[in-house]
Parts: C-alpha cells; structure tokens; sequence
C-alpha cells in the first residue's frame, strides 16, 4: 500500500518535489465531493517550480515567491456553450512558494496544497478573493 501524500510534512528531510507536491494535490482534489470533482473535470491541475516572468507581468508582481497558485481559463460564469475552447482551464501550483510559506508559516503541507488548489478552484466558478476568503472564514 502506497504511503498516504499527507504524511509528507512529517516524513521528509528534504524538500517534497514536484511529484511530491502533485500527489498532495490529485489526493485534495480526490477529497472533493463528488458534484464539485464534476464541475472541474478537464481542468488541468499543472505543478511548477515558481512562476514564470510572463506570469509576475501579467499580474504586476516584482517576486515570484508572492504567488503560490494562478488559474487560467475562462471562470465558468463568463463561459457559454457556444464558446469554442481554445486551452483547457488549468490551475497552476507553484512548489517553491507553497514550501516557503510553508516553512514560514509551520501550516501542514497537505492542508497549505489544498487550500491552494481550492483558491484556485474558486477562481474556477467566478469567484473573487474576497468572496474566497469570506468562504474560507465561514
């Protein structure tokens, strides 16, 4: 039997990698309820070191150790059956920032990758940080 992911922030003595940080999030995303899992089928779920300048630009960033998450494609509120997809929606993890934050902040690795990976899925359905975070306090 495969080790459960969420014991990383307990078994490792070096920094989780990139599969690491992927496991972490396929087993969040596995938590889902099932009709939310759903609403997110073909959303891409992509883990890369830090953020790229292109995307520090876009969101007019100077670090990249700012940004542990980003989605990208079309919220599902602006979406339309008529639309022709031009990429899949996608959500990125940046694994550098999510391990300084949490290093900084002492937060269990699973729980930091999966309120992420829910950000960004709150992006997914429209939503703002703030009406996140209100749903995150509640």
């Amino acid at each position: 039997m495969a080790p459960d992911p969420r014991d990383l922030s307990l078994r490792h003595t070096t920094p989780p990698s990139l599969e690491d940080i992927v496991a972490l999030a396929e087993t969040a995303l596995d938590a889902l309820p099932e009709a939310l899992r759903e609403m997110v089928r073909g959303t891409a779920i992509i883990v890369e070191e830090i953020p790229d300048d292109e995307i520090l630009a876009d969101l007019g960033l100077e670090s990249a150790w700012e940004l542990t998450g980003l989605y990208r494609g079309v919220p599902l509120t602006q979406k339309s059956v008529l639309d022709v997809p031009r990429e899949p929606d996608t959500v990125l993890l940046f694994r550098e920032p999510i391990l300084l934050e949490w290093i900084e902040t002492g937060e269990d690795l699973f729980r930091l990758v999966r309120n992420v990976l829910i950000h960004e899925i709150g992006h997914h359905f429209g939503l703002s940080d703030e009406d996140i975070e209100r749903l995150e306090r509640d």
